[in-house]
């Protein structure tokens, strides 16, 4: 893998005061754009991440719906948003709409919503498709979000392994 792809996504950044998880749940990864929005789920107990879908909707209303049936089914403990950030740290042109989807979802949802600095999580998703044979961006594009999100939650997921006494 590149070494950009290895430099993916740094750790958490601080979660909101008071947020404790449990041992064991469910978490919901998105990897938030402004065409499509990538899912993954995770579990705290084993600290593994996978791909789940991408949210097409491009209207807000219709997003919720689908990010509320993922919710209904998945059942979720809190949820994990990527936060876009430049190489250098400086905000993204996307890093306050991420930072408001993570409050919407909150406000709409309450549950505990954490962030992941997602420096180069899509490249690094990117790289893995390649790498998995996936050679067409065809191919790739249609799994690329949600392989992003796995990418973020998984960041979250070893950052807090390695947190923990």
């Amino acid at each position: 893998m590149p070494d950009a792809a290895r430099a993916a996504p740094s750790a958490p950044e601080a979660p909101p005061a008071g947020t404790a998880l449990p041992e064991r749940g469910t978490l919901l990864g998105f990897d938030f754009g402004l065409a499509r929005i990538g899912v993954a789920t995770g579990e705290l107990e084993t600290g593994q991440a996978s791909a789940l879908t991408t949210v097409h909707e491009e209207a807000g209303d219709a997003r919720f719906k689908a990010i509320a049936r993922l919710i209904a089914e998945w059942r979720p403990v809190a949820l994990v948003v990527g936060i876009p950030r430049h190489l250098d740290g400086r905000e993204h042109a996307l890093t306050a709409r991420c930072r408001r989807f993570a409050n919407q979802l909150n406000g709409r949802f309450a549950l505990p919503v954490l962030t992941v600095d997602e420096r180069l999580s899509s490249v690094a998703a990117e790289s893995e498709l390649t790498e998995a044979g996936l050679k067409g961006w065809r191919e790739r594009k249609a799994v690329l979000d949600a392989a992003a999100a796995q990418i973020i939650l998984q960041t979250f997921l070893d950052a807090r392994r390695h947190e923990r006494p």
